[in-house]
């Protein structure tokens, strides 16, 4: 059976979207579906632009990492840079830009490990995850209400905290978890990037 074969079963069609809340990130819908046995339900879900996040690894085997609150969970978490698409901005511009402003860093070349869809219950939200290496220092430019401390730590080390509960941010845990598998040539869906 093919997924097309599975899809076709499992569709729900929208009748109707309607826009409840439109903030500056995020917009809330209560979609109206129709079900694949023909009745009808509703679908509240949030709509994100994307974003793209940064795995970098420099030439002594080392990885940045940021210290930042996040208000939703009510604490800080140790998290890989990223940061949200731009209306019509490519992800791999987005992970260039803030791998500059986050962690004051560029980087020479690229590797696209794969993406993600970290909330499909509710969000259409998608993360590009890059990895960066033949990093080059710059200046940071934070983001005027953004506050965050970076630590370079050795990649053991970050891997050790994905096992350990230190990083439980998502994103992160899968862009260490694919830079693993990247580097142990098992990453077939990398992808190296201009």
């Amino acid at each position: 059976m093919t997924h097309e074969t599975i899809d076709a079963r499992l569709t729900e069609t929208v009748l109707d979207e309607t826009l409840v809340y439109d903030g500056s990130l995020l917009k809330v819908r209560r979609m109206t579906v129709r079900l694949p046995d023909g009745r009808q339900a509703h679908r509240e879900t949030i709509r994100h632009p994307g974003a793209s996040a940064i795995v970098t690894l420099d030439a002594d085997g080392r990885i940045v990492l940021e210290r930042q609150w996040r208000a939703p969970a009510g604490g800080a978490f140790w998290e890989i840079p990223a940061g949200k698409i731009d209306p019509g901005e490519d992800p791999l511009e987005t992970a260039r830009r803030e791998l500059i402003e986050e962690a004051g860093v560029s980087a020479a070349r690229w590797t696209h490990l794969g993406t993600i869809h970290n909330a499909i219950g509710y969000s259409d939200e998608h993360i590009e995850i890059y990895l960066a290496r033949d990093l080059t220092p710059c200046q940071q430019r934070l983001d005027e209400n953004e506050f965050l401390t970076l630590v370079s730590v050795p990649m053991q080390e970050a891997f050790e905290m994905t096992r350990n509960g230190a990083i439980t941010d998502v994103k992160t845990l899968i862009g260490l978890g694919w830079l693993r598998d990247y580097l142990d040539g098992s990453l077939s869906q990398a992808k190296e990037m201009a």
